[in-house]
């Protein structure tokens, strides 16, 4: 039905119009009623009418004067002028003003019903080119973005302008679900909502991805508005906390948006990077274009595994929050592909179990099998995901090997010798892992135990060395580099000085 609106200032001529012909049969519902042209205007204005039937000389505004203010402020309706006097002045006005019909009162039925048709007729014909030619237009538009946003083509001799696409600045963005099995919401329809100028955006889908091309300031005005509510945190109920936003730089021209849109493709891959709770990821965070992947090799493998082991061995919780970030920070900037990195990480991981089920081989310690582990990394979306289960296992390996429980530091150095004697152990490496200097640790060493670090050390390797003899076959230079000793000759020395009898005596006498 198109709604068609009257106005004549005679309430008698009003009500006449309601019933001289029947407008439901002719495709036409009448919207409501006006008295003088003030009223009119704002009924135009609330009802856009497809047809007024309009009085042209009435008190106050005349009807001339109401077809032309409607239509400065774009209205397109149809009108047909009713009017008592046959004044070839006014019509030639209202022709001007776009008037379908001029009829003079008292109107004749067949005559008003004849005009109603022809104009419905127009109406629809209107309506239906504007359908084909916005259809016509949008399938238009969706190619034009897709060359547009993927650098396929530039055209020149396209109307830009035409389609809705020529603006002074423009920005890409990519969005999906941030939680795709609760409630979620479309982006696009939450800008359409926020949004005065919903012309003001365009949204595509390219590979499955929901591309939003912002045209104009008022469009990135929108977007500032949502990075300033995620920059105030989370709010629980809100839209925007169900949606993950990527979003690439302003560009200045058409030819320059699938540069915009090629830095979110980069971005994509990014999301493994994110943190808990992160809504949005920026085209500012990307790691310089030029910057050389980093290695993920094994000696990079070796370097982050033997720091952790050792900082595992001390329980020292700080250095090992500070590796997993100097860790967190090595990958970001790799350039790596995700799949490459959870590798690596997994093979960090098996390491530090090898290591510390290797030292720590009659303690009980709860690992899962390397192939759930090397699973449960795999399935992890996020890299701080996989990383605070790495603390998590550290936390439980250190419950586990008891230096949690130890009643002071100095302990935790004496359980960290008593379980690595068989490594070069120097207090230059030693003191680092446990937050002091080397001379400082020295001293408080010779205070603490009596005897210099190197004798206590000595003392270990000797009684350990003394059970091998016991317990064992292994020959002599097999337990001397089990206990710490590359040389043999310096361990028969230090044993003898300890034993006041070589090593092979001691094993002789206990065989006896």
């Amino acid at each position: 039905m198109i709604n068609v609106l009257i106005v004549d200032d005679e309430q008698i001529v009003r009500e006449g119009l309601r019933y001289i012909i029947d407008w439901n049969t002719l495709g036409f519902c009448i919207c409501g009623e006006a008295a003088n042209g003030e009223d009119a205007l704002e009924m135009i204005r609330q009802y856009r009418p497809g047809l007024v039937l309009l009085d042209i000389r009435m008190s106050g505004m005349l009807g001339t004067e109401l077809m032309e203010k409607a239509r400065s402020e774009g209205f397109s309706g149809a009108f047909i002028i009713l009017s008592g006097y046959s004044d070839f002045k006014y019509a030639q006005t209202a022709l001007q003003f776009g008037a379908s019909y001029y009829l003079t009162k008292p109107i004749d039925e067949d005559e008003l019903e004849k005009a109603v048709q022809d104009v419905h007729e127009k109406i629809e014909f209107q309506l239906n080119s504007e359908t084909s030619r916005n259809q016509y237009l949008k399938k238009a538009k969706t190619t034009v973005l897709y060359d547009l946003l993927t650098g396929n083509d530039f055209n020149p001799s396209i109307d830009y302008q035409e389609l809705g696409l020529s603006y002074p600045i423009y920005q890409v963005l990519i969005y999906e679900s941030y939680m795709p099995y609760f409630r979620s919401y479309s982006f696009s329809d939450l800008l359409r909502v926020t949004n005065k100028d919903n012309n003001s955006f365009e949204h595509v889908n390219i590979d499955n991805h929901d591309i939003i091309l912002l045209k104009g300031n008022f469009a990135l005005e929108r977007l500032n508005a949502c990075l300033h509510h995620y920059d105030k945190g989370t709010q629980k109920g809100s839209p925007l906390d169900t949606i993950f936003l990527i979003y690439g730089p302003t560009v200045s021209s058409l030819s320059q948006i699938h540069e915009s849109y090629e830095l979110c493709q980069r971005l994509l891959s990014r999301r493994f990077f994110c943190g808990e709770n992160q809504h949005v990821l920026s085209y500012e965070e990307l790691p310089a274009e030029n910057s050389a992947s980093a290695s993920l090799d094994a000696e990079k493998t070796r370097h982050y595994s033997a720091l952790l082991t050792d900082y595992i061995k001390t329980c020292n919780q700080r250095r090992i929050s500070e590796v997993l970030e100097d860790l967190r920070q090595f990958l970001f900037n790799s350039n790596c592909d995700v799949s490459s990195i959870k590798y690596f990480l997994a093979d960090i991981f098996l390491e530090i179990k090898q290591a510390i089920t290797h030292t720590y081989s009659n303690t009980s310690i709860p690992f899962v099998h390397n192939a759930a582990i090397i699973e449960l990394i795999e399935n992890k979306y996020y890299l701080y995901e996989i990383l605070l289960y790495f603390n998590e296992q550290f936390d439980m390996i250190m419950r586990a090997i008891g230096s949690n429980s130890s009643a002071s530091v100095f302990d935790d150095i004496l359980n960290y010798i008593n379980h690595n004697y068989a490594s070069q152990l120097k207090l230059e490496t030693l003191a680092p892992l446990f937050g002091y200097n080397s001379s400082y640790l020295g001293k408080l060493f010779t205070q603490k135990m009596g005897v210099r670090f190197n004798t206590y050390l000595d003392q270990v390797r000797i009684e350990k060395a003394t059970e091998l003899l016991d317990q064992t076959d292994m020959k002599i230079y097999e337990i001397a580099a089990s206990v710490g000793y590359k040389n043999v000759d310096y361990f028969h020395q230090k044993f003898k000085a300890s034993k006041n009898i070589s090593p092979a005596e001691y094993r002789k006498n206990q065989d006896h």
